[in-house]
């Protein structure tokens, strides 16, 4: 097998005080790729080299900053290498960001991340300037968490922006940005958001050695760190939340939580995350309390209305028809006497094909995913009823499970999966399956510790001063006196260890 190119070359090897051989090495190491630029010239009476990366710097603020100075430069008087260096540094090119590189690693890392790169002949160093202009989305609504009030911002691809839009809300000397680099070859920009004097130092702690130990070639996206951060529940139950509204990014920060931006998605991580943060929207905070109530409520219900009425449909249809009215279970005997399959086989089914038709309308092109829908509702539902291979009362039960799952996206992933199988269960055990299936899985859901904190806090163990902001929410006059913190709720042990 060939060796690669790249590997001749260590990216710890020193800046060498050849002009020629720097460029030499760095076009090795860099594979001769297209998109790196290399422009040379005398400035001082020395030989310089600015290199840059194609459509990773701004063009004006190149042609400003540093072709425009290096111009004025190029008739001035004779200086050593090492002085010429340390005017550039000091004196000619001041900028926001600008680095020392000593290393072949460091400087082709920070070309290729947006900075223009000054070697001199005669120097073992090189300057980076951060002169970053790359092509990005502007600042737009965020398509999955769309609230009637507040903020119409939502987080971006590029990680600096989202750390700006999240100052620009706690302009606090406490608020702490962690910067680092992880991916051995995407060499991802990965940001650890926390206010110091809120969050658990146990916590902190906990979270910084997880991503010590990532180590993966390439992180294209915050789902590939997610894992890491989950505990022995997180094959199931989310205890990572994620995030695209800066608003409610903040807000996680204030209640001693941590967050974790990645560079390329807009989409944070927030942890710990608890079960009843699923049922929660920025909106009930700017609305009357009566309200949010009403509204959580109806999450509430809907989730319920998701998860169990198929399966129940299924169990007491199947099993225990004499708790039905009698007139409903005319219609349901003569609505299900032509269909040729089981109740639990037919609700399977049409759920099955309704996974299939919500999974082809988000992968099609969105003109023709709202096709998909209108075909899946008025043909297939229509023609599986007037064939007799779907009760309509099954379709009913389907539609309105599929509605409610909508209600609250955050928790569709783990929905689907327990709807399933409590169908299964329902239909195989009747309701003393259904009940014991569900009681299982909350029972498996209050041993969860995420981070040493409850997973289902405050319900389990009960903490009467977070129950201010659990189904009720109280009035700001009421919330304001004395904040609550994920690490002061009852049963909460942030120096253990995350189970």
């Amino acid at each position: 097998m060939e060796e690669n190119v790249n590997t001749r070359i260590s990216p710890g090897l020193p800046v060498d005080i050849s002009l020629d051989t720097n460029l030499a090495n760095i076009k090795t190491f860099t594979d001769n790729s297209s998109d790196v630029i290399i422009k040379t010239g005398m400035v001082c009476g020395n030989r310089i080299a600015v290199l840059t990366c194609e459509g990773m710097t701004g063009t004006d603020t190149l042609a400003e900053l540093i072709y425009g100075k290096l111009n004025d430069l190029a008739n001035r008087e004779i200086m050593p290498p090492e002085t010429l260096m340390s005017c550039f540094f000091e004196v000619y090119m001041m900028a926001a960001e600008q680095l020392n590189l000593t290393s072949l690693g460091d400087l082709v890392l920070k070309m290729q991340s947006g900075f223009a790169v000054i070697l001199v002949d005669g120097c073992t160093r090189a300057i980076g300037i951060g002169i970053q202009g790359y092509k990005s989305r502007g600042i737009d609504e965020p398509t999955s968490e769309l609230n009637v009030r507040g903020s119409r911002e939502g987080f971006v691809e590029v990680i600096r922006t989202n750390m700006s839009m999240i100052r620009r809300r706690i302009k606090s000397p406490t608020l702490v940005f962690e910067l680092q680099t992880l991916g051995d070859r995407s060499n991802t920009d990965v940001c650890l958001c926390y206010i110091s004097d809120k969050v658990s130092p146990a916590l902190l702690e906990n979270i910084k050695k997880r991503l010590k130990s990532v180590n993966l070639n390439t992180i294209l996206e915050s789902g590939y760190l997610q894992p890491y951060f989950e505990g022995k529940g997180g094959w199931f139950f989310s205890e990572c939340g994620t995030c695209e509204r800066p608003d409610t990014f903040a807000a996680k920060l204030y209640e001693g939580r941590v967050g974790i931006l990645v560079d390329g998605t807009p989409f944070a991580l927030i942890v710990p995350h608890l079960f009843i943060e699923s049922f929660q929207t920025l909106d009930d905070y700017t609305q009357k309390p009566f309200y949010a109530f009403f509204i959580r409520l109806v999450r509430l219900c809907a989730y319920f209305i998701t998860l169990f009425l198929p399966g129940a449909y299924v169990a007491i249809a199947s099993y225990n028809p004499e708790m039905l009215p009698s007139a409903l279970i005319l219609n349901l005997a003569a609505a299900e006497q032509t269909a040729p399959f089981s109740l639990m086989v037919e609700c399977l089914f049409i759920h099955f094909m309704y996974e299939i038709l919500r999974e082809a309308g988000i992968r099609l092109p969105r003109p023709i995913g709202h096709a998909i829908g209108v075909v899946g509702g008025l043909v297939i539902g229509d023609i599986t009823v007037s064939a007799g291979l779907v009760g309509a009362p099954m379709v009913l039960v389907v539609a309105l499970s599929g509605l409610c799952s909508f209600v609250v996206p955050t928790m569709y992933e783990k929905t689907v999966v327990l709807r399933f199988l409590y169908i299964i269960a329902g239909g195989v055990f009747g309701l003393y399956g259904l009940l014991i299936m569900a009681g299982a899985v909350v029972i498996k859901m209050c041993s969860l510790n995420t981070y040493g904190i409850p997973y289902m806090a405050p319900i389990s163990p009960f903490s009467p001063k977070a129950m201010r902001d659990m189904l009720v929410r109280s009035g700001w006059k009421k919330m304001a006196k004395g904040d609550v913190t994920v690490q002061s709720l009852n049963g909460a042990k942030t120096g253990g260890q995350h189970a």
